[in-house]
């Protein structure tokens, strides 16, 4: 029977959070990885490192075995990407990586450990001499491929660690804020747009997004839009926020406004200056529009009416003239 791989990510430690170990437990087969401690720091939540090009790392992954049976293990790295649910993930043994992926190497390609022991897996992270400066992310993984026959695949479990790396050189963060629109119906708007991470550094962002009508009068604010996730450099980012009772106002004007979130080595947040982006719809004021004809129409009718009871009495008045010269015997 010939099997095909489906990779299961079952732990990644983030580079936020408690410092604890990852554990994958199916059976009698468990275990756990975790950060060594050495001098680059004890319980360690991740890796984290700011390299020159063609600057050195050599650090360690603890892989404990807490089942019953000998764990034989594969060991590989992997580049990271943003998943829909705004976690970090790691790129699967068969697909390429060209950043911490490819640069960072483990000792061994497999490692095994015993029932109840640990195994430290040293690695190696070179960075090339002409690596562009900013942010990148990946991870080291010890993966199990188990072959399931009743499915016809191998199941792979994998267990890693994050790696996040600063690239030394000329930092740009900058976020864009891309293909804003606005719908418009039933007192209701929704603003959708693209956040673009167009800089080289990892960032999130505060976001404000409000529907206004002309000169910004009857500005209507969406209240508390969640942070996107920490956006890798070329990430993308779908956002859909609905701004709640929204008056008819003729033109509706819908603004999106993005303070970036940097955060550094040590774990400080700076905000960056604010990008905007804004975008139109017509929302006409039915009631308002009607009761406006309305006004106009009846402002005509007086009219109307006002000028036939003018003509009226200035014919009689005409007639009256017209009678009494008569009467006199005057001929106008």
């Amino acid at each position: 029977m010939r099997f095909r791989t489906i990779a299961i990510a079952l732990g990644l430690l983030a580079a936020v959070g408690v410092a604890a170990p990852a554990h994958a437990e199916e059976g009698d087969v468990a275990w756990t990885v975790r950060t060594a401690s050495n001098t680059y720091g004890a319980e360690r939540s991740s890796y984290s490192y700011a390299v020159n090009p063609g600057g050195q790392v050599k650090d360690a992954m603890v892989v404990a075995n807490r089942g019953k049976a000998p764990l034989n293990l594969a060991v590989y790295s992997g580049d990271g990407f943003t998943t829909g649910t705004g976690q970090l993930d790691l790129l699967t043994k068969d697909k390429p990586s060209i950043g911490v992926g490819a640069w960072l190497h483990a000792g061994n390609a497999t490692v095994t450990v015993a029932p109840g022991q640990t195994a430290e897996v040293p690695f190696t992270l070179d960075v090339p001499g002409n690596a562009t400066p900013g942010d990148y992310a990946g991870g080291i993984v010890t993966a199990l491929a188990q072959p399931d026959s009743a499915q016809g695949i191998n199941v792979e479990r994998r267990l890693g660690i994050a790696v996040k790396l600063r690239v030394g050189g000329a930092l740009h963060p900058a976020l864009a804020v891309e293909n804003l629109t606005v719908d418009f119906g039933g007192g209701d708007a929704t603003v959708t747009y693209t956040i673009h991470n167009t800089g080289n550094a990892i960032l999130s962002a505060d976001q404000d997004v409000s529907v206004a009508g002309p000169f910004g009068l009857l500005r209507t604010g969406a209240g508390t839009v969640k942070a996107p996730p920490q956006l890798l450099p070329g990430e993308t980012w779908q956002m859909t926020v609905p701004v709640h009772g929204v008056p008819r106002a003729g033109w509706l004007t819908a603004r999106a406004s993005l303070t970036p979130r940097l955060t550094d080595a040590s774990g400080s947040t700076t905000s960056l200056p604010a990008v905007h982006a804004e975008a139109r719809t017509m929302a006409l004021p039915w009631l308002w529009l009607a009761g406006l004809v309305a006004l106009i129409g009846i402002f005509f009718l007086v009219r109307y009416l006002r000028r036939r009871t003018q003509a009226r009495q200035d014919a009689r008045v005409r007639e009256a003239v017209d009678k009494a010269l008569q009467a006199g015997g005057v001929t106008a």
